[in-house]
């Protein structure tokens, strides 16, 4: 290709971003912005599926038929957003199986949120509430990024995830209507993962290496610190309603800014679960790569079977 030729294609990348158009896989786009969205778009299919273990566990010890059934398919749910989002990443050129022993081998992320543990049956509320509503916050700008099979994967999701939400806030409602020892529990719950689900948006702007161009280039519609503080204001009076009290010192509306003053999280915390030294990353990825190997036989079964042809 000549010089030429490689700079008009350039010149109708930028416009196309520059017109809050999309980009399609068949479309010119220079390397880094391929790479860029595959980090993101697989990081966030990786979360999904890493996600369904944290309330997974919860299955087989819900406290009655209607909530096994709702959590049941709320885990279902997750699978298939981590489909849609592979199924993404895939128009650009990478297979899900490369992305599966990326994440196995630790050279791809997940979301942070999923490497600590739910230690009562209140987690499953409150991770509804908490880190789907943290997820709403985060998912619904991506409706509108760049890279157009994202952002329609993202339509679906985001209806889903809404959905999940009121799920795990009607049952924090229920339970906060129950015993002392019920709204005790939901309590307990919501001050484990305040912090981690502040967390979720990533690190501050300042410290953020991706932030800037993913903007720039409309991957990203919002940078993590407004992400963090439209949800911290949309938390602040479902809590009230709930009756909980969310763990911040700090926390306290300015009239000025017409937002909420928050505390920061523990930042060496979250850089420690990054890099692999959370309560539960060895257990998540463990788990993960031990139904990989386990299905193998299915997918390869799978495989013999396609390639017969469909006249059998």
């Amino acid at each position: 290709m000549t010089a030429t030729a490689n700079a008009d294609r350039e010149a109708d990348f930028e416009r196309t971003i520059e017109h809050h158009d999309r980009i399609e896989p068949r479309d010119w786009m220079p390397e880094k912005y391929r790479a860029t969205v595959i980090r993101q778009v697989a990081q966030h299919a990786h979360s999904e599926i890493i996600g369904m273990q944290p309330e997974g566990n919860w299955i087989t010890r819900a406290p009655s038929l209607r909530r096994k059934a709702i959590l049941l398919a709320k885990v279902q749910d997750e699978a298939g957003h981590g489909l849609y989002l592979y199924s993404a990443c895939e128009t650009l050129g990478v297979s899900r199986g490369e992305l599966t022993d990326k994440l196995i081998s630790g050279k791809q992320k997940y979301s942070s949120i999923f490497n600590y543990p739910t230690l009562s049956y209140a987690d499953v509320g409150t991770i509804g509430w908490l880190v789907d509503g943290a997820a709403i916050c985060n998912q619904v700008p991506l409706c509108r990024t760049s890279y157009g099979p994202y952002g329609r994967a993202m339509i679906r999701v985001c209806k889903e995830e809404s959905f999940h939400q009121r799920q795990g806030y009607e049952l924090l409602m229920t339970m906060m209507s129950g015993t002392d020892e019920q709204r005790a529990m939901v309590q307990e719950s919501v001050d484990r993962f305040w912090w981690p689900a502040l967390m979720m948006f990533g690190p501050p702007d300042a410290d953020s290496p991706n932030t800037a161009q993913s903007m720039a280039w409309g991957i990203k519609r919002d940078t993590n610190d407004d992400l963090r503080q439209k949800f911290v204001d949309m938390s602040v009076p479902q809590a009230e309603a709930l009756g909980v009290t969310l763990p911040d010192p700090e926390l306290a509306w300015n009239e000025e800014r017409g937002h909420h003053d928050f505390g920061q999280p523990d930042w060496d915390e979250f850089a420690a679960v990054v890099s692999g030294s959370g309560p539960c990353n060895a257990q998540r990825i463990a788990h993960r790569k031990r139904a990989h190997d386990e299905g193998a036989w299915v997918r390869e079964a799978a495989l013999a079977f396609a390639a017969k042809g469909t006249d059998l």
